[in-house]
């Protein structure tokens, strides 16, 4: 360095520090929550929960849900799947993933220093067979989450499981829906069921749980578009693939706040939107799609919507043995727990 006077300011700043000696008062925050002295958690130490949360034991009666604004809870149930099979292990696969968080750099935001929130562990089931009572087990287990008060992001498991969730948290009102997908899932019986990964959103919305005039999709391609005519005759707005990109992310993120509103918003992201060059660990890959860095812009231009939970689906880790799906599946949760914090926020703020 030409400047003397500059690199002797920056030893007697930095020479004789320590990792922990942050000076930047929004940086100094984040790591007073993060070091002791100037130590760290390793990363790979420990038990492994979603995000790095602390573990809180299954709820029983709502008791242990105190003073939690936020559920991370795993959904390993992919009975709902008409491809490849696999998504039970998803949860596992992101819970492994170190070093997500703990700062947003475009969001701004430390969320888990920020707000109440824990792994809860898994949705209990009564039966590993049966796909219509893994549904129920789910809408039961996500009713004590929302009759709490409590946000839940949840990670499956196959997209099937978005069907009792949206049950869960749409019993008082409708809701709206953002969601990230390669296929709308708004098809019909298939082979006698209703109840599979292709159908959960028309299911929703004959239920009267999901408002099709304030749900957008997003990302949708591939061969099956012919069974997504649910999707325009009940409203919903569907972007295919090509046109998100040709849009531009902050584009569609405008769209999507027009669709959605002011109102309720349910985020549901399947990794299968990702381009399977990048994310190639899901049930039913589709060439042409989003990269990851396009995902994460698109989700963080909804900062502000108000997020009542949302999901991350379909990770089906066997098929990746890099661990690349499960690493981007990590990082839209935390994305999406950091846009759940700004509704929490606006939210209490208005109360």
């Amino acid at each position: 360095m030409s400047d003397k006077e500059k690199l002797d300011a920056l030893r007697r700043r930095y020479g004789g520090g320590s990792g922990s000696d942050i000076y930047d008062p929004a940086f100094a925050a984040v790591a007073a929550g993060q070091f002791t002295g100037d130590k760290r958690v390793w990363p790979f130490a420990g038990v492994a929960t979603l995000l790095s949360a602390p573990y809180r034991a299954q709820p029983n009666g709502g008791t242990n849900l105190a003073n939690l604004d936020f559920a991370l809870i795993g959904v390993p149930m992919d009975l709902g799947v008409t491809n490849r099979a696999g998504a039970r292990l998803g949860p596992r696969a992101v819970r492994a993933v170190e070093r997500i968080g703990p700062w947003e750099h475009i969001l701004r935001q430390a969320p888990l220093q920020q707000v109440g929130v824990a792994d809860i562990g898994d949705v209990p089931f009564r039966s590993r067979f049966d796909l219509a009572s893994c549904h129920a087990d789910i809408e039961a287990h996500l009713a004590i989450v929302a009759a709490a008060g409590v946000i839940p992001l949840c990670v499956g498991g196959d997209h099937s499981i978005s069907y009792p969730i949206l049950r869960a948290l749409g019993r008082d009102r409708p809701v709206g829906m953002i969601h990230i997908d390669a296929h709308c899932d708004t098809s019909g019986i298939y082979e006698g069921s209703k109840f599979h990964h292709g159908g959960p959103f028309r299911q929703a919305v004959l239920d009267g749980m999901l408002d099709p005039e304030r749900t957008i999709q997003i990302g949708i391609r591939g061969g099956a578009d012919y069974l997504w005519e649910f999707s325009a005759d009940s409203g919903m707005t569907v972007l295919h693939s090509e046109q998100a990109v040709a849009m531009g992310m902050d584009a569609v993120a405008a769209k999507a706040r027009a669709v959605v509103g002011d109102g309720p918003v349910y985020i549901s992201f399947d990794i299968d939107s990702v381009d399977p060059g990048f994310a190639p660990g899901t049930g039913t890959p589709e060439v042409g799609g989003l990269a990851p860095r396009e995902v994460l812009a698109l989700l963080r231009a909804l900062s502000g919507v108000d997020v009542i939970g949302a999901d991350v689906v379909e990770v089906a880790p066997q098929y990746d043995a890099t661990t690349n799906t499960a690493q981007i599946g990590a990082q839209v949760l935390f994305t999406q727990l950091c846009l759940g914090v700004t509704a929490l926020q606006k939210r209490r703020a208005r109360a």
